[in-house]
């Protein structure tokens, strides 16, 4: 396993799953959307089809962590860390790339979701805020209850699937990703992604309510860094005071989860 194979791999998957997730958002939020205002369990679900379809893709190439908590959650448990740089910097490039392209399906929906000045195009309505279409926002803000939320939802991500990848976590010492032979990677089989896309829905339904679930620092710093420099009519902050809160908690509940499964296990 390479490091190109891993970069391009996470880029690739990340970028599947922020494509799925920002685009479920957009659909739900936007107005002159099909499914606006169809709700959380539309959003849930879209989120949970999206790491469905990034892990099944990068699996072949880089084992399809497509989250740094993931990542570093299996740097944890094995020990070894010599290409975990690799997976973060193409999970980043990834959850941009994803974001853009988001922007990109939903260009037309952006531009009407606030009349410009001089045209005749869009709402004469407040502009629908954008940033929760990209990056979480807390519903009541509150950095020690958000941070504990992000910490406790990323634990119940990457602890059962420390627990379901076993032994395919390690490739002969040199890294984390797929064991040769393996098309689905760190997961062994395609029923174990299923059932991991599943476990994202259900943290959705269940801890996302009070900050959004990041669960992924890529997942929200890369669509964040998106949204600070997108040209969307009166997007509003980017909320960078918050910003840290959706990186620091998955990070930590990844390391968490991999020392409580040392420990258990």
């Amino acid at each position: 396993m390479s490091n190109v194979d891993i970069f391009v791999g996470e880029i690739i998957g990340t970028a599947i799953l922020i494509l799925f997730g920002a685009g479920v958002c957009a659909a739900v939020t936007l107005r002159f959307s099909k499914a606006r205002a169809s709700g959380w369990i539309v959003i849930t679900f879209g989120w949970g089809f999206g790491v469905l379809a990034g892990a099944y893709t990068a699996a072949p190439l880089s084992g399809g962590h497509i989250n740094p908590a993931v990542t570093f959650g299996l740097a944890v448990d094995t020990g070894v860390w010599n290409k975990v740089w690799v997976y973060v910097l193409g999970q980043m490039v990834g959850a941009i790339l994803g974001a853009i392209l988001a922007y990109l399906l939903y260009f037309a929906q952006f531009r009407a979701n606030v009349r410009q000045t001089g045209t005749t195009d869009g709402t004469v309505d407040e502009p629908v805020p954008t940033l929760g279409i990209f990056s979480t926002i807390p519903e009541i803000r509150n950095p020690v209850a958000n941070l504990m939320t992000e910490v406790l939802a990323t634990i119940a991500l990457v602890l059962p699937i420390l627990a379901l990848v076993g032994d395919n976590r390690v490739v002969q010492g040199v890294g984390i990703g797929p064991i040769p032979g393996e098309g689905a990677g760190i997961y062994g089989s395609g029923i174990s992604i299923l059932l991991v896309a599943l476990l994202v829905v259900g943290i959705g339904l269940s801890l996302g309510g009070p900050t959004g679930y990041a669960i992924n620092p890529a997942r929200d710093l890369g669509p964040r860094i998106v949204h600070q420099f997108l040209p969307i009519p009166n997007k509003g902050t980017s909320d960078w005071g918050y910003a840290w809160v959706p990186v620091v908690g998955p990070l930590a509940g990844g390391v968490l989860a991999a020392l409580i499964y040392n420990a258990a296990f």
